[in-house]
């Protein structure tokens, strides 16, 4: 299998699986990334433990801290905890609360948010600052830019 036919199914896969988490998994908010493909996650209790990338995500689906992940434990685990099972996306999110598996200490960032939205009272604002801005990168204004060049030609043109 091809890399970009693996990359199109690994993404297929988490953007549609919509399933409940079994018994043994667990919702958790990654914390921090330290390398090798271990990350540092808190579970709903307040505990901090490291995580596993498994290789079918690596260099495929990249995470952030903040992120909510869902992990299964690993029995031979000492300082790694568990393996990442699935990277949850804002519909896996609504759909686990609407179903009552979402804990309880996470709804405290988004909870107001999530309200808003079910009462209607959405202004499209928060929508636009949930969307992920590269601050990398400068946006162009035509309307400086052709000012700038105005300015530059009239300098230019007294000399």
């Amino acid at each position: 299998m091809s890399k970009v036919t693996k990359r199109k199914h690994v993404t297929k896969e988490v953007q549609e699986d919509l399933s409940i988490p079994m018994e043994s998994q667990t919702i958790v908010q990654l914390v921090d990334s330290r390398g090798n493909n271990l990350h540092e996650v808190v579970d709903s209790s307040g505990l901090r433990y490291l995580v596993s990338m498994p290789v079918k995500f690596r260099r495929n689906i990249w995470v952030k801290r903040g992120d909510y992940i869902l992990v299964e434990p690993i029995p031979e685990g000492d300082k790694v905890k568990a393996e990442i099972v699935k990277i949850l996306t804002k519909e896996h999110i609504r759909y686990y609360r609407s179903q009552g598996c979402w804990p309880n200490k996470f709804n405290d960032s988004s909870q107001l948010s999530e309200a808003s939205n079910q009462n209607g009272n959405s202004t499209g604002e928060e929508e636009e600052e949930a969307i992920f801005v590269n601050t990398n990168r400068r946006i162009p204004n035509p309307d400086h830019d052709a000012a700038n060049l105005n300015s530059s030609s009239e300098n230019s043109d007294s000399d």
